[in-house]
């Protein structure tokens, strides 16, 4: 039994339909550089203002992936929470972040299969109200009577 869950996870059995969860992040210069020594993705438009000025882009934008990893966060953390694991994601990128940008990462509860501990999720992201992502998740949620 999972006696001892985080503070903040939510089990499978008290998962219900349109519970929605978020995270709220303003994507730095910082994250940029720290995300792409860890992901090896040293693409210039993410790092070098020159040459990201003369890209449809008209300067630097931060990863997708980046971005994407604060609907992991929200996932990871709040809705399930702690032990969830990801079966699956689909993601759609709408329109860039850049340095500085609040980004305000959303998942919703859109499915729910309480016996095989699976929650489908809506995924979205944006910038000032704007979409910048949206996708589904697809996860296995924590429960009281697994370990």
């Amino acid at each position: 039994m999972l006696d001892n869950l985080p503070r903040g996870t939510i089990c499978i059995e008290d998962i219900e339909m349109g519970m929605t969860r978020y995270v709220q992040k303003v994507v730095t210069d910082s994250d940029i550089q720290k995300f792409s020594e860890v992901s090896t993705d040293c693409n210039p438009v993410h790092l070098d203002d020159d040459y990201a000025q003369d890209t449809i882009f008209e300067g630097r934008i931060a990863h997708g992936m980046l971005t994407a990893g604060l609907v992991s966060a929200v996932i990871g953390e709040q809705l399930p929470g702690h032990g969830t694991i990801y079966m699956s994601q689909s993601l759609k990128f709408l329109a860039p972040v850049r340095p500085g940008d609040l980004v305000h990462a959303q998942v919703e509860v859109i499915g729910i299969e309480i016996d095989k501990r699976r929650v489908k999720l809506d995924c979205c992201c944006k910038v000032d109200g704007k979409k910048v992502l949206i996708g589904e998740a697809m996860v296995l949620a924590p429960s009281r009577k697994f370990d």
